[in-house]
């Protein structure tokens, strides 16, 4: 059993600034009703405690959140080893008001390149909110230190 002392954990603040000082992506893993893994590339963005990544409404990632709305994220580890690991659970959302929220306020990148029809126009976009419910920030692959953060 790991040791669990308040010297190694952090807040879902400090989570998310370390996530967003290593790179904009991470790849998420799902798993679909035949409980068989997928992991692939996201571009995460935070909305305060809430994580986004945008899909296709028809996605496995959206079919597979669908049967298991348990995912994990791992952000791209630095040259020196530095990562974070996040886990939680998430829902597909594919309404409009969403979509525009979204898009006006929470990605840090062009929506419109991925789907031209914007927030009204692009019923073949949705996107993913995931509630983490636990992290591990790694420093050179935990051998230069490890925090966790729990809900």
């Amino acid at each position: 059993m790991s040791d669990e002392s308040t010297l190694d954990r952090c807040t879902l603040d400090q989570v998310k600034a370390f996530a967003s000082s290593l790179s904009p992506w991470a790849h998420i893993a799902t798993v679909g009703a035949d409980g068989e893994p997928d992991v692939v590339p996201v571009h995460p963005c935070w909305e305060g405690a809430t994580l986004w990544t945008m899909l296709g409404a028809d996605s496995v990632k959206a079919r597979n959140v669908a049967d298991n709305d348990k995912v994990a994220l791992h952000w791209q580890v630095t040259e020196n080893g530095d990562g974070v690991e996040v886990w939680g659970t998430a829902e597909v959302f594919d309404d409009v008001d969403t979509k525009r929220r979204l898009w006006d306020d929470v990605f840090d990148y062009d929506l419109s390149a991925f789907a031209p029809g914007g927030p009204e126009n692009s019923p073949e976009t949705a996107f993913l909110a995931i509630t983490p419910n636990r992290a591990l920030v790694l420093k050179q692959y935990g051998m230069g230190g490890m925090q966790r953060w729990r809900a």
